[in-house]
């Protein structure tokens, strides 16, 4: 199972994105630990890799499972840990390898196209005080099929969502 991490850095009324070319989604920075990091050391080390800063306290507000599926198998399965961060330094990748980066109003960032189970994550971020688990099942094109939180999202008036 491979493990991932991503931060959702805020900075005033803003959050850093990330553009990914395959899909034209978007996300927040992040991307997978590496044999003996911790989650703390791998966010900070991707976070930077990502975009050319370095955050100070990143908090864990969130941690997943991600399963994709086919034909009602399994063929990848994840964890991601989501942090939350405020203080950074550094100077922002004019090119970052993973994509484009922008900052981007909070009030727009839901209106970003992105994987469905990230809009939960993301409002639950950008609203909620405290810690988000949960697990999102995907299609092997990347349709939610269903997914449970908790707390519940109140983008959905289900804890359990079955698409």
């Amino acid at each position: 199972m491979q493990r991932v991490t991503n931060c959702m850095l805020v900075d005033e009324q803003h959050v850093l994105t990330l553009q990914k070319p395959s899909r034209g989604w978007w996300v927040v920075p992040g991307g997978k630990m590496e044999p003996g990091e911790s989650v703390k050391e791998s966010v900070v080390r991707e976070f930077y890799e990502e975009t050319g800063y370095t955050i100070s306290s990143p908090q864990l507000r969130g941690v997943f499972t991600v399963v994709i599926e086919e034909d009602g198998e399994v063929i990848d399965e994840w964890m991601l840990f989501t942090f939350v961060a405020s203080s950074y330094e550094g100077e922002m990748l004019s090119e970052s390898p993973e994509g484009k980066l922008a900052w981007t109003s909070n009030d727009d960032v839901l209106d970003l196209p992105m994987a469905a189970g990230d809009y939960h994550i993301l409002q639950h971020m950008l609203t909620k005080e405290g810690p988000l688990y949960g697990s999102f099942r995907y299609s092997s094109d990347y349709e939610l099929l269903s997914y449970r939180l908790d707390p519940p999202s109140t983008l959905s008036s289900n804890e359990y969502y079955d698409a």
